[in-house]
């Protein structure tokens, strides 16, 4: 069956009617473009003038003909990468489906013997809501329009979650406890995997790169070892297919991950977008210091190799500027608004650490984004479940300040939002490593939360929480 790869990267099988999106010369294009039958009828071409051009007058009319063969052509029917072969659709709820089409096109969505239809917009836009349903499969789900129908293979039905943060999230099973036998255990073809591409966009986009795969001892060592241990103890204790959604950046704030009409919305968030405009305004001055830095240090790290000497220290970092993940809303833009409105169960969440120098702030921007997240989703308060900051540094043996115990007084004040829940590890972390190996007790303890706050299980998830004190 043949397959495309569209701008996302993710294949879509095409099962009639494919039309070839390939790269085509100059030469087959004009020849295409001046026989298409809609062209002429319209009257955009005279084909007997346009023969008896120069080549080279042919050349520049065929480059303003390519220019907008959008007139003429046929759009694609395409949806985004979320949806590939081997995804999990989130059960016992609707189910949407979006994408693109000509505009007015019909379009079709079947999945395991329901259907449901709607039409594309005038910037040819749709989206259909399947019924929900049962947990079960492998499916296939087939998505038609006038003249083409996209195929998906091995879809199943089961609970999806959503995993985002920075560093302690985004850390992979390789990197983790006992990774060689984890990894050599990891085949559980039930669980599916979908990583999203690091970027950032000034704008909401539609799209990401990725792809749904199964977990395997192949596919896993990479993937968010966090997520993994949440979503293999929930497969193993709810007996249902688990889809994991892995969007998280190492060394990002919060609202990086927040959109930008939330943060406008927020007073408490109005000094993070005018230090960032300041950032900007700042940034071609300090591009030309860091490289002028750079090629000094640059200069002696190629001296000290000729010596045999070490490498100086002290290498130039790149100063914060467009395209920078802390952009405000820059990943909210790119990682969480293409995933929107793909049906899910909950999310978890593992950050704090580039938010402790601002951890009083954290209290008002953290459950911001949570709020956020729900309202873009629009699937009432869904289950956030998150991780409060595990230990780091040694111990000290009197009271002092701590920008950290601070950011976990936060956390724990954004309990106050309903549905959230906390896992905490401060018995878990390493006083020499920002990044614990032991991520399974991390997974673990989230995924004591979900099954019982979220599924209802009798399971003992938290011991005492502070209340009060007087």
């Amino acid at each position: 069956m043949p397959s495309r790869g569209g701008a996302s990267g993710a294949a879509q099988a095409r099962c009639s009617n494919s039309r070839d999106s390939g790269a085509r010369t100059l030469e087959h294009a004009w020849g295409e473009w001046s026989n298409r039958p809609s062209c002429l009828d319209h009257g955009l071409i005279d084909k007997e003038k346009i023969m008896a051009f120069s080549l080279r007058s042919r050349v520049v009319l065929a480059l303003a003909l390519l220019t907008s063969w959008g007139l003429c052509s046929h759009a694609d029917l395409s949806l985004p990468s979320i949806f590939s072969d081997h995804m999990v659709l989130q059960q016992g709820r609707a189910i949407p489906v979006w994408g693109t089409a000509e505009p007015g096109e019909q379009i079709t969505v079947g999945l395991n013997g329901k259907k449901r239809s709607a039409k594309a917009d005038a910037d040819g836009d749709w989206m259909v809501r399947l019924r929900k349903q049962k947990a079960g499969g492998p499916y296939e789900m087939v998505v038609s329009g006038v003249e083409e129908t996209v195929c998906f293979s091995d879809v199943l039905i089961g609970e999806v979650w959503v995993c985002s943060g920075q560093s302690n999230m985004q850390w992979s099973v390789s990197n983790s406890n006992n990774a060689k036998a984890e990894i050599a255990a990891a085949a559980y073809p039930k669980l599916r995997l979908f990583t999203v591409e690091r970027t950032v966009a000034t704008d909401p986009q539609k799209d990401c790169k990725g792809a749904w795969v199964a977990c395997t001892p192949e596919t896993i060592p990479g993937f968010t070892a966090v997520g993994y241990f949440f979503g293999r103890r929930l497969h193993e204790e709810l007996g249902v297919p688990v889809g994991l959604i892995h969007t998280s950046w190492g060394g990002t704030p919060s609202e990086s991950w927040t959109s930008r009409p939330a943060l406008e919305g927020e007073p408490m968030a109005r000094g993070i977008l005018d230090r960032w405009q300041e950032t900007l305004k700042a940034y071609p001055e300090a591009k030309a210091a860091y490289e002028r830095a750079l090629a000094a240090w640059q200069e002696e790290a190629d001296k000290a190799k000729a010596e045999g000497r070490p490498q100086p220290e002290g290498r130039p970092h790149p100063p914060q500027g467009p395209g920078h993940p802390w952009t405000p809303s820059g990943l909210y833009n790119a990682m969480i608004a293409p995933l929107v409105p793909y049906a899910i169960q909950g999310a978890i969440w593992y950050q704090g650490e580039s938010n402790a120098g601002r951890a009083y702030q954290y209290r008002t921007i953290f459950p911001l984004m949570i709020r956020d997240w729900r309202d873009a989703w629009d699937q009432g308060p869904f289950p956030f479940l998150f991780v409060q900051l595990a230990n780091f540094t040694a111990r000290k043996n009197e009271p002092g300040e701590s920008e950290w115990a601070e950011l976990r007084e936060a956390q724990l004040m954004t309990l106050a939002l309903k549905n959230t829940g906390m896992a905490v590890t401060i018995d878990i972390g390493e006083a020499d490593d920002i990044h614990p190996r032991n991520k399974q007790d991390v997974g673990k303890r989230l995924a004591l939360i979900a099954l019982a706050e979220t599924y209802g299980k009798n399971v003992v998830y938290s011991g005492p929480i502070y209340e009060s004190m007087t």
